[in-house]
């Protein structure tokens, strides 16, 4: 560590910034948002520093004197010639100053970090001018994984120190702040909901002997590819101590969670569950009741055929805190994997989502006639073992035989398979193609725009191996 890294309170401190062009307006914007009423100074101050600075700083348009340094905590030198630069540098060391002279490090008291603020959270990073790119990425990067409430959450953790610090003991206090974080009443924070945060912290402070308890969040990982996971939900991965992870959820993504967090596989193929979904429901809140933080880590999206809305309804009725983060669903991530849209204005003007299998694994009993006369994209999830009959009921009510299909297995995935032909052939299509799922069915004219091989392709190339 080159330098040492600290915050100073500017609210009742002389600043002043030598120059009036943009990077005088840099560092000025810096200081006014740290509660700091710079004074500027400089013969010509530059119409657009001169406009936005007027109501929040001091400008004075001259030549500066050392008179002008007297008293100031920290310096800025904003101006092009080195000459110049370096003489005011030396004024203002000399006037007890802490200095900055812009893209000057050598002559630097002090550099300004890049910054991420989030009201009385603020993150700065600094590579003591080594590297600005990589420190701009990184700033980047930290900004993405905070969430935007951050800021309010730390604001509302500060009103209740006293409170905690009066009814708790040293010795059990950081566990208290601990848990807070990982807590539900933190999630009703950063969700924005602010009244029902304060009367749960109200609440548990008057009763701080009892055990608190934890949070459930249901969570969508997306169809596969770690690059498609929500911010969110990649914050969430790294926090929990307890993962609930389904059988559509890829090793890449499991891989970003929390390295010490518990994992429990329960997923659920057809006509073989791992684990019932009662019990998956009473394992969440079990662990809830302990303190846990639970995710619940689904593939796709956990209200698009996910049964997300049974677990939070099981969780609602548990009394437990429980909070949704939505995913990229199957059919939006296979439909960009395989370059078609669901809806176009030259071939579809709506989409319908069905489930190829109905509760308890039974077939769809769906109104064929209904989705045969829309005439528009249809997207058929967990449809594989019933392509057949989803092909010949559709034919049957109405639907043209020769209707593009595409059949997408492991969509957006490394081993992604795309196969498309025609609506009369979606059994010799599933054969030929060795499609055996995770697979979602696009029917419809949009299909004939998928990347992917058709049945004459497959063949020739069937031949060719052989």
């Amino acid at each position: 560590m080159n330098r040492f890294p600290a915050f100073i309170d500017l609210n009742a401190r002389k600043t002043v910034i030598i120059g009036g062009g943009a990077a005088a307006l840099g560092k000025a914007r810096l200081v006014i948002a740290a509660g700091a009423e710079p004074l500027v100074i400089w013969p010509q101050i530059e119409a657009a520093t001169r406009n936005e600075l007027t109501e929040s700083a001091r400008l004075i348009e001259t030549a500066p004197v050392r008179a002008d340094l007297a008293g100031a905590a920290l310096v800025f030198v904003a101006v092009d010639d080195a000459a110049t630069a370096e003489r005011w540098a030396e004024a203002a060391r000399a006037a007890g100053a802490l200095v900055n002279v812009v893209d000057r490090p050598e002559l630097c008291d002090f550099t300004t970090p890049s910054i991420i603020d989030r009201g009385r959270l603020t993150v700065a990073v600094s590579s003591d001018g080594a590297a600005p790119v990589l420190v701009k990425k990184l700033r980047a990067d930290i900004e993405a994984l905070l969430p935007a409430n951050a800021g309010a959450l730390a604001e509302f953790a500060g009103r209740y120190r006293s409170a905690v610090k009066a009814k708790l003991d040293e010795a059990r206090r950081r566990g208290f702040w601990e848990a807070f974080f990982n807590g539900p009443i933190a999630a009703l924070v950063l969700q924005g909901d602010e009244r029902a945060a304060h009367e749960a912290m109200l609440e548990v402070i008057n009763r701080p002997q009892a055990e608190q308890e934890g949070v459930v969040h249901i969570v969508g990982a997306g169809p596969g590819d770690p690059d498609l996971l929500t911010i969110k939900a990649l914050r969430l991965l790294q926090n929990a101590d307890v993962i609930l992870y389904d059988r559509l959820v890829s090793d890449e993504i499991l891989s970003l969670a929390r390295r010490d967090a518990e994992r429990l596989y329960v997923g659920k193929a057809k006509a073989a569950h791992a684990v019932a979904q009662a019990d998956i429901e009473k394992t969440m809140i079990a662990l809830a009741r302990e303190g846990k933080n639970v995710v619940r880590l689904k593939g796709g999206d956990p209200f698009v055929f996910g049964r997300g809305g049974e677990e939070l309804d099981a969780m609602r009725a548990a009394g437990i805190a429980v909070f949704v983060t939505p995913g990229i669903t199957a059919a939006i991530g296979c439909a960009a994997a395989a370059g078609m849209a669901l809806t176009h204005r030259d071939h579809a003007q709506a989409v319908t989502f069905v489930t190829g299998h109905a509760k308890g694994d039974a077939e769809p009993d769906l109104d064929w006639a209904a989705l045969a006369a829309l005439k528009n994209t249809l997207v058929v999830y967990m449809g594989v073992t019933t392509a057949e009959k989803i092909s010949s009921q559709l034919i049957a009510h109405g639907r043209g035989p020769e209707t593009p299909v595409a059949i997408i297995e492991n969509g957006a995935r490394a081993n992604q398979k795309i196969i498309k032909g025609a609506l009369s052939d979606i059994g010799a299509l599933i054969e030929a193609g060795d499609i055996t799922g995770p697979a979602l069915l696009v029917i419809g004219e949009v299909a004939a725009l998928a990347d992917g091989e058709t049945l004459l392709g497959l063949a020739a190339e069937q031949r060719r191996v052989a």
